[in-house]
């Protein structure tokens, strides 16, 4: 996964493992950062890859 690499919703769903509405949720609550291009909704990966370490780290 590159940095500079925008995932769709269903990626990321699919790399989390989790429901779509659980990601929006995630975003809606600005805990995982999005941009908005047009119409779709892209998650940054390095904002990915940030989200997965602050989640590690509550969980420690």
């Amino acid at each position: 996964m590159r940095d500079d690499e925008l995932l769709t919703i269903p990626e990321v769903m699919a790399r989390l493992k989790i429901g779509r509405s659980t990601v929006y949720d995630l975003v809606r609550t600005r805990r995982l950062a999005s941009v908005t291009i047009g119409r779709a909704r892209r998650v940054p990966a390095h904002a990915l890859v940030d989200y997965i370490h602050a989640h590690l780290e509550e969980a420690v």
